[in-house]
């Protein structure tokens, strides 16, 4: 037997109660979501809910339109965001049946059983005493004052909101890309390592489509987070630059990027370009040839795309299959415009 009594380890322990606020699942789970993006960017809690870094013990009652609030029921020690929606959906429908059969709802702490998807009974609470609430004589009561608040705030991280607000304005992003990039504090630290990298500021939504398109589709095949894979920063920045100066194509940018990620991990984008052939296109004499190539051996399409000038686009898709996805597709476009005399 051991005498060590570990309990805790020394772990603290802080708990939050919020008041009855909620009306729904869905708030429910917004606001556990936004609590635990919070405590992250603190740095007071991983937020790992299946490891017991966090939990959620989770009070529902129901009313009638315009009732009292009803007999609550606690179901403790929920451990997911999603499992806490699944409880409250289910112990709120098992509460309204019990009223409309005309019974009463007892007061008591239930369990959460996910692989059922319902609550179950774990222990009665009649009356407040069957909490066993008592004052702790070695736990004193902790009074702050407004200064004392004040300066805690002004020692606080940039939290998620107003990193939101920042990427939205200074990068020009979308306000879901923003919500999306800072859900983690790491991730908005990678975002921003390749926005500036090499203290040069990229468009910082072209660098918002990479990470949340290919690069977060590969994270998401491994069980990664973005900023967990093996893509540097410099790797995500070289890439949007080759894009931004005409070097490659947006189309070559993904090839390079498949290329980085399955085959040259720690490969350079400026040399993968150089060493496989695969800069753009840009001389207009040979997108020129290639164009007039495409329009003389399809002529039945050629009157059809006089007819229909939107179709325009299969004659682009290909000449830029004849020239391996190389040619700029500005200057293809608008060279193919011209030869086939549509405005």
């Amino acid at each position: 037997m051991s005498y060590v009594d570990l309990n805790r380890s020394g772990v603290a322990l802080m708990e939050i109660v919020s008041k009855p606020d909620l009306r729904s699942s869905e708030e429910a789970k917004a606001y556990l979501s936004k609590l635990r993006t919070i405590l992250r960017y603190l740095g007071t809690c991983d937020g790992n809910m299946e490891q017991g870094s966090m939990r959620a013990d989770v009070n529902v009652s129901v009313r009638r339109p315009g009732g009292e609030f009803g007999t609550r029921c606690e179901i403790k020690n929920v451990n997911s965001i999603r499992f806490a929606g699944q409880a409250i959906e289910y112990e709120a429908r098992r509460q309204i049946d019990i009223l409309e059969g005309g019974g009463t709802v007892d007061q008591e702490t239930r369990l959460f059983d996910p692989k059922n998807g319902e609550t179950r009974s774990m222990r009665s609470k009649e009356e407040a005493h069957d909490y066993r609430y008592f004052p702790d004589p070695d736990l004193l009561p902790l009074e702050f004052d407004d200064a004392f608040i004040e300066e805690l705030a002004k020692h606080l991280p940039e939290l998620p909101d107003e990193k939101q607000a920042r990427f939205i304005r200074d990068y020009g992003v979308t306000a879901y890309d923003a919500m999306v990039l800072t859900l983690e504090r790491e991730t908005a630290d990678y975002y921003e390592a390749c926005v500036a990298f090499g203290g040069t500021k990229r468009d910082g939504k072209a660098v918002a489509n990479i990470l949340n398109g290919d690069v977060a589709a590969f994270a998401n095949s491994q069980g990664l987070a973005v900023w967990e894979t093996h893509l540097q920063p410099a790797q995500i920045a070289g890439l949007v630059d080759l894009i931004a100066g005409g070097t490659i194509s947006s189309k070559g940018g993904k090839d390079v990027l498949q290329i980085l990620i399955a085959e040259e991990p720690e490969g350079n984008p400026a040399e993968i370009v150089e060493r496989r052939g695969l800069k753009q296109v840009t001389d207009l004499g040979a997108i020129e040839k290639i164009v007039d190539e495409i329009i003389a051996a399809n002529p039945d399409q050629v009157e059809k795309v006089k007819a229909k000038p939107t179709m325009i686009g299969w004659f682009v898709g290909q000449a830029m299959k004849a020239s391996g996805g190389k040619a700029n597709p500005q200057a293809l476009n608008e060279l193919m415009k011209q030869k086939l005399g549509i405005e």
